[in-house]
Parts: structure tokens; C-alpha cells; sequence
């Protein structure tokens, strides 16, 4: 655990446990995010990624333990003060909304706005920053069910961005996506972290986008914290069958200089 008086940690989660009902979903979770860094969380089903963020996010309130966002108590911010920190782009749940992409991307500016007032030349600014960074602007009259998966996820970013906020948290941003919109996506990802600084903490099912992409990884099993460190910590296949309880095959990347799963045949046709 990273030094409390450490200005770089923009987020901080310390023995957090949450609950649903009886059922214990998170156990003593404690893990820093460093400004600028990206952070990915693996782990088996059910392990408890997408309620972390959620958590986080204070879409689940409650839970025992602190969670800190830039040194402060997460229950000390308004709700309005935590969207100009935190931007949450959810996992894809096929739900479909009645607007245009410009629409709403420039919902993305809730925080900034009083009831009834309307957006402001800064506000459409940060709309349009979103939408060209985002390569969006081409079918921003277009209504959200009319885009292929690839593109509303484009839009769903693209509106987290507009946010303006300094912590980026998505929850599997590729799945159910082509090989083409799963590039296009890291792509962008890594565009916002590095050009612009945003702060990325995501959840995902791809170790070897997470060891490829990420500066750090957290895997959770079970609702508890199993690994914290590198990639090159993590991509072993000791490390690997400890969180997964599987083996794994794995060989180092051509170009990255790290090793990446290789997936196997079944086990019943290996001679």
C-alpha cells in the first residue's frame, strides 16, 4: 500500500468490504491508483470487479472500510462533486437510448449544470473536444440505435469524456466487440491516458490486453485482493494458476518483450 501522504494518489480503497443482502461480495479490498496511471482489474466470474467499481462510483452505496478519492472520504462528496472526479462507463447492456450522439455526449456535462440552465460555450467545447478525440463528430446526428456496438461504445466514452472528470472507470469496454472496434478502442484508451492524462481504472476479462495496456494490475478472487503489481509479475504461469486456478500456457510477445497467454486445444485432443 502506497504512503497516504503521497499527493499522486488520486484513488485509494482501504479494507473495503461490501455486502449484498448476507452475501459477502467484497472482502478487505485495499489498492492505490496513482494519477495518470492505468490500472486494470482481472479476475475470475463473480469475483467481484464490476461491484468494486460500482462501489467506487457510489452506484452501490455503503459497504465497511474507506475509499478515498484524492484524500478525501468518498461520503464527503455531493454527488455533483464526485461526477467532476469520477466518469463510469458501464458494461454494454444492450439498453438503447432515444437521442443523437451529440445529445448525448453533451449529457456528459451534467455536473456543470444548474437545474434549468442550459449548456454553456464551455460545456459544447468540452462536447465537441469528446467528439473529435473520439472520432464520433462523423455521425453525431445520428441516433445512438442506428450505430453498430463498436461505434455506441465510441459515444459512451466519448460522453465520459465530456465529463471532464479526472478518474476514468470502465467496465469492459471491448466485450462484444470485432477485432477492428477492440483496437479502435484501446487505441483511444491509451490516447486519453497519455496525451491527456486521464486517470483509467478497468475491469476486464483480457489478460493479455491487460498486461499489454496496463501499467499496473489488481486481480481479485473470490471478492478478495490476490495480486497487485506489474504485468511481468503477473504473466507467469504460477502467478496465473494461483488467481484462476487453471494452468496456462504463455510465450513471450514478439514486439512487446512480455508473455502473453497462448490459448490451448482441449485437454482430451492434446496426444
Amino acid at each position: 500500500m502506497a504512503n497516504r501522504a503521497d499527493a499522486s494518489i488520486v484513488l485509494e480503497v482501504r479494507g473495503f468490504s461490501f455486502w449484498i443482502g448476507k452475501k459477502p461480495i467484497l472482502r478487505e479490498v485495499s489498492f492505490s491508483v496513482r494519477r495518470g496511471e492505468h490500472v486494470s482489474i482481472v479476475g475470475p466470474n463473480g469475483a467481484g470487479k464490476t461491484t468494486l467499481l460500482k462501489c467506487i462510483d457510489r452506484i452501490l452505496p455503503g459497504g465497511e472500510g474507506q475509499i478515498e478519492v484524492f484524500g478525501r472520504p468518498l461520503a464527503s462528496y455531493s454527488q455533483r462533486e464526485l461526477a467532476r472526479r469520477i466518469s463510469y462507463v458501464p458494461q454494454g447492456d444492450g439498453r438503447l437510448f432515444p437521442f443523437t450522439v451529440e445529445e448525448f455526449v453533451l449529457m456528459g456535462r451534467y455536473p456543470y449544470l444548474s437545474p434549468f440552465s442550459s449548456i454553456d460555450p464551455e460545456g459544447r467545447r468540452a462536447a465537441d473536444r469528446a467528439l473529435d478525440v473520439t472520432g464520433t463528430r462523423a455521425f453525431a446526428a445520428r441516433r445512438l440505435d442506428s450505430l453498430s456496438g463498436g461505434e455506441r461504445q465510441k459515444v459512451y466514452i466519448a460522453a465520459a469524456l465530456a465529463q471532464e472528470a479526472d478518474i476514468l472507470l470502465l467496465d469492459e469496454p471491448t466485450t462484444y466487440l470485432d477485432y477492428r472496434h477492440q483496437a479502435e478502442i484501446r487505441d483511444l484508451l491509451a490516447h486519453v491516458n497519455r496525451a491527456s492524462g486521464v486517470t483509467i481504472l478497468s475491469v476486464t476479462h483480457d489478460l493479455n490486453r491487460a498486461a499489454l495496456d496496463s501499467r499496473r494490475i489488481v486481480a481479485l478472487r473470490d471478492g478478495e485482493v490476490v495480486f497487485s503489481g506489474t504485468p511481468c509479475e503477473i504473466m507467469r504461469p504460477d502467478a496465473l494458476e494461483r488467481i484462476y486456478r487453471t494452468p496456462f500456457l504463455l510465450m513471450e510477445h514478439p514486439h512487446a518483450r512480455l508473455p502473453v497467454i497462448l490459448p490451448e486445444p482441449p485437454r482430451e485432443q492434446v496426444p
